[in-house]
Order: C-alpha cells, then structure tokens, then sequence
C-alpha cells in the first residue's frame, strides 16, 4: 500500500525528534485501524444479531475516534510536545487492545470483527512501538 506519511514526513523542512520510519509506520497503522473500526461498528449495525454486538460497536467507534485524532497529533511537528504525544500513544494503545480482545470475541462469527481485531493488534503495536522511542 502507498500512502503519502513518509514523503510527508520526509519533506518536512525542520528536524523531527522521533525515528521517522517508526513515525511514518504508527500514522499508517493509526489510519488504517480507524477505517477497520469504523468499518466493523457498521458491518455490526447490518448483522441479524446487533442487540450482541453494542459493546463491540462502542469499542470499535471509541478507537476509531482516538486512532484518528492520534494520528492528526503525531502528524503535526511544529511546536512538538512529547508529552502530548505519549498520553496519546498510551490511550491509542489502550483502546485498540480493548478493540481487539471485543472484536476477536466475535471474530469466529464475524469476518469484519477478525480483520478489525487484526489491525487493532497490529496498531496496538505501533503505537508501542513508537513510544519505546519517545521514552
């Protein structure tokens, strides 16, 4: 998949204090885990069985919503605060491990829930990922 972080962050005329590739990697992984979820919390709204699914719903629409702001944070550098950054990081962090174990529940059910549970996880990872280098 070709997105634009890197070129972006590349082109970026200030010095960054983060590892750009691990950067680039976790704003990819925040995008993609948002659309996954968002994705899941209407496929869950069409299933026969939606009553079963609201706590699914919910986490799914709560990590989406920290996955997208997340990533509009870490794409912005000017006037950089690593503090802000790592609070994100750690919520993202938290909401995509409780939006994954939620999704993997229903994943024997539901393909939307497996595909979802699998870029929470992978985003989960990320955003670890990253903030091992923040510190």
């Amino acid at each position: 998949m070709t997105t634009t972080t890197m070129p972006m962050l590349e082109s970026y005329p200030a010095e960054i204090n983060v590892d750009r590739g691990r950067l680039a990697a976790a704003i990819d992984a925040l995008i993609a885990c948002a659309e996954a979820c968002t994705a899941c919390a209407d496929a869950c709204l069409s299933e026969s069985s939606v009553a079963e699914l609201t706590k699914c719903i919910r986490t799914d629409l709560d990590c989406a919503d920290i996955c997208g702001a997340t990533a509009r944070v870490l794409s912005r550098h000017t006037a950089y605060d690593a503090d802000i950054s790592r609070a994100l990081l750690e919520a993202c962090a938290v909401a995509c491990k409780a939006c994954g174990d939620e999704c993997w529940s229903h994943a024997n059910m539901h393909e939307h829930c497996r595909i979802c549970a699998e870029a929470c996880r992978a985003c989960e990872t990320a955003c670890r990922d990253l903030l091992a280098t923040i510190g």
